[in-house]
């Protein structure tokens, strides 16, 4: 039997996004933080959206848009502030704040 060759997956990072601390690699490492953040966001609205026993097409309904665009929300794709005001309205959240470390908080709506 052949042996196969392993390759650690930080070596295939390093190799096609550069090391860590270049411009290419940190401009990478932010888009998956990001995109990581936005399923997390995606989660949440769908399991509050099962755990009140809405659909996505129910959902959809209260805030004007079609079921297909609440699956997308609940991936995470598009998710923008107005979005989200209007999805955790729907869902029942009237206000929402963003904690920037500290003592710096903003209202988000």
């Amino acid at each position: 039997m052949a042996k196969m060759k392993l390759t650690p997956f930080t070596n295939l990072l390093d190799e096609h996004f550069g090391k860590i601390g270049t411009p290419r690699r940190d401009e990478f490492e932010r888009s998956v933080e990001e995109s990581v953040q936005a399923y997390r966001l995606g989660e949440i609205i769908r399991d509050t959206r099962i755990e009140q026993h809405l659909t996505q097409e129910k959902l959809g309904k209260r805030i004007g848009v079609g079921r297909s665009r609440i699956s997308r929300i609940e991936k995470g794709d598009g998710m923008t502030i107005p979005t989200m005001s209007k999805v955790f309205r729907a869902l029942g959240y009237e206000t929402a704040t963003l904690d920037l470390g500290g003592n710096r908080r903003i209202a988000l709506w």
